[in-house]
């Protein structure tokens, strides 16, 4: 009987932690898989990884409430510093939708069923490819389970100043968002410059007639040129939250 309950707490304390990051990082909370596949998904990974996390403590006691807390607390701020980076790369291409006029251009987003301009889903699908081209996602299950050796069940638990640091990460994503969106913005700033200076010279041209579709066609040839430069945006971004999550695991 002791035996079970000891196999029976690592389960739960890894289910505490796994399922917590599941449920706010990108990709592992994607309402695009069905609700069975990412259940198995949670149970996989709970059972590869409940071998390091068992613990002799009382599940039903207020020790392991608080312990199972701490356990969701864990996983979900790993996830939360992983969303931020997909949501920089996407605010990136909202601003630059928003520079070309395609800003009103919204569409129903299948990843969290709310709708969101074209260019931010277009860009999460990119940084989303290219986290899994990277093996990021290996990378950050190899996190969790090096998480249960550093802070194992029972431990102090994060340190509030690293959380403190998951909230001022979040004033970092404009910041990743303009590195993304700059080029773009950039080159429309030009072309909008171009049609100030036509308008003041010829004020009788309907600028709204023409510029609107000189602006959309300069703004998918900025799009396009500007696409080599996603990579190494995404990966300087990610770098600095690999930095914060490896601290939140306590490595």
């Amino acid at each position: 009987m002791s035996a079970l309950i000891y196999w029976l707490s690592g389960m739960l304390w890894a289910l505490g932690r796994i399922g917590g990051f599941c449920m706010t990082a990108p990709i592992f909370n994607s309402t695009v898989m069905p609700a069975r596949v990412r259940v198995a998904l949670v149970v996989v990974l709970t059972m590869v990884l409940a071998p390091l996390a068992p613990t002799q403590m009382d599940l039903f006691s207020a020790t392991g409430a608080a312990t199972m807390a701490m356990q969701i607390l864990i996983g979900a701020s790993i996830g939360f510093v992983l969303q931020l980076v997909f949501e920089a790369v996407s605010y990136g291409g909202i601003l630059i939708g928003q520079s070309m006029g395609l800003g009103f251009a919204e569409l129903i987003s299948p990843t969290n069923n709310n709708t969101e301009p074209v260019l931010g889903q277009y860009y999460m699908v990119i940084v989303s490819l290219l986290f899994l081209a990277m093996d990021g996602h290996l990378q950050v299950i190899s996190l969790l389970a090096d998480s249960f050796r550093s802070l194992p069940p029972g431990a102090s638990g994060v340190d509030p100043q690293s959380l403190w640091l998951v909230v001022k990460a979040g004033g970092d994503l404009f910041s990743g968002a303009l590195r993304v969106a700059l080029p773009g913005v950039t080159a429309l700033l030009l072309v909008n410059i171009g049609f100030a200076a036509t308008s003041r010279a010829s004020p009788a041209m309907n600028l709204f007639a023409v510029g609107f579709p000189i602006s959309i066609c300069m703004g998918f040839i900025t799009l396009w040129l500007a696409m080599r430069g996603i990579a190494s945006a995404y990966a300087s971004l990610q770098a600095v939250a690999w930095t914060l999550m490896q601290r939140l695991a306590g490595l």
